[in-house]
C-alpha cells in the first residue's frame, strides 16, 4: 500500500522538494526529522550511511521509506557469517547455448541498498562491498560492471552486539559519509505506532526518479564555498590531528566529506552557498566516526561517544568565519 504524495516538477525550489520528500518519508517514518535530513543530505552529497542502533527502531523501515520517496530501486541484504563477496556482487556463469559467461547481477545493482548488519559477515566480503561504495562498480571475473546511478548503501549495525561480529576497521569506516543513530521515538509519536500496528505495510508514492536524482546531486555539489568556510574546515581538521585526546584525527577525505555534506545541506535550504551552520550541523555525523580516541577500544559504543565528545569540545575552540 502507498501512501499519497504528489510528484515534484523539475523546476521546484529545493526547498520545496526537500519539504515533499520529507512529508512523503515522515508518512511512513514517523518523527524525527532530524534524521531524515541527514539521509537526503547523504544522498545528495553521493555519500553513504553507516546506521547504528539497536534493533527495531525503524533502520529498515527508513531505508525502504527513503528509497521509495526517491523513486529509486530497493535492495536489502542481510548480512551474516558464510555471505560470500559473489552473494551480493554477482556471478559469470556459462551460457552453453551462447557458448559465453553471462554475467547475473546480485543484489548490490540497485539504487538504495540496505547492507543490513554489515559486522555479521568477514572482513573479505565486507571489502567487497566498500570497494564497490568507493568506485560505484564491481569487478568479476575481470570484467567490470558499473552500478546504478544513484547509487546509496545504507549499512547497519548494533553498537551493543560484539558476539560472532567483525568490527569495521577505521580505513574502512572512513568509507561512509556518515554515522547516524536512530534512536527511540518520542512518546507521540510511539503511540501511533502503537495504534497502527497490525495495518498493511505502506510506502511512500514516489516523488522523483532516479535520473532527476543525478540531476540534483549534480547541482548540489555546484554550491558555492567561500575560502573562508574551506579555512574552517581545515582548521578543524587541524585540531583533531593535534589533539592529544585523539590516537587518529581526520583524514584528508573527511575533509572533503565535511565539505560535500555541507553543500547538500546548503542546497536542501535553497542557498548557494555554504555557511559557518552547515558545517556545525553536520561536524559530528561526518567526522565522529573516524577518529579514535587516545584510550578506548576501537569500534565500541563507548569509542564513538567518547570520539563525539572530543569533537564538541574542539568545535568549541576553533573560530567561526564570520
Amino acid at each position: 500500500m502507498q501512501a499519497a504524495a504528489s510528484p515534484i516538477s523539475s523546476d521546484s525550489s529545493s526547498q520545496e522538494l526537500f519539504a515533499t520528500l520529507r512529508d512523503s518519508i515522515g508518512q511512513v517514518f514517523r518523527g524525527q526529522s532530524q534524521l531524515v535530513d541527514h539521509l537526503l543530505v547523504a544522498v545528495l552529497a553521493r555519500g553513504h550511511v553507516l546506521l547504528e542502533d539497536v534493533p527495531g527502531v525503524g533502520k529498515t523501515t527508513l531505508a525502504e521509506a527513503v528509497a521509495s520517496a526517491l523513486g529509486c530501486r530497493f535492495s536489502r541484504i542481510q548480512f551474516t557469517a558464510d555471505l560470500l563477496p559473489s552473494d551480493i556482487l554477482g556471478v559469470s556463469i556459462f551460457d552453453a547455448k551462447a557458448d559465453a559467461f553471462r554475467f547475473h547481477a546480485g543484489p548490490l545493482f540497485a539504487n538504495v541498498v540496505l547492507a543490513d548488519e554489515i559486522n555479521r559477515t568477514p572482513p573479505k566480503t565486507q571489502s567487497s562491498l566498500l570497494e564497490a561504495m568507493n568506485e560505484a562498480q564491481v569487478s568479476v571475473d575481470g570484467t567490470l560492471h558499473p552500478l546504478p546511478a544513484p547509487f546509496v548503501v545504507i549499512a547497519t549495525q548494533n553498537p551493543l552486539e560484539h558476539h560472532g561480529t567483525f568490527p569495521l576497521p577505521e580505513s574502512q569506516l572512513d568509507r561512509f559519509l556518515m554515522r547516524l543513530e536512530v534512536g527511540y521515538p518520542d512518546v507521540d509519536q510511539e503511540r501511533l505506532l502503537l495504534q497502527e500496528a497490525g495495518d498493511p505495510v505502506r510506502r511512500p508514492e514516489a516523488v522523483l526518479e532516479p535520473s532527476r536524482v543525478v540531476q540534483l546531486q549534480e547541482e548540489a555539489m555546484a554550491v558555492a564555498v567561500h575560502p573562508d568556510i574551506e579555512e574552517y574546515v581545515l582548521a578543524l581538521l587541524r585540531a583533531t590531528r593535534e589533539s592529544s585526546e585523539l590516537l587518529l584525527g581526520a583524514s584528508p577525505r573527511a575533509g572533503q566529506a565535511l565539505v560535500r555534506a555541507a553543500k547538500a545541506r546548503a542546497f536542501l535550504e535553497g542557498r548557494a552557498f555554504v555557511t559557518p551552520d552547515d558545517v556545525l550541523a553536520l561536524s559530528e555525523s561526518v567526522l565522529a566516526h573516524r577518529l579514535v580516541p587516545s584510550y578506548s577500544d576501537n569500534g565500541s559504543l563507548a569509542s564513538g561517544s567518547r570520539s563525539s565528545e572530543v569533537l564538541a569540545g574542539l568545535l568549541d575552540t576553533v573560530p567561526i568565519p564570520r
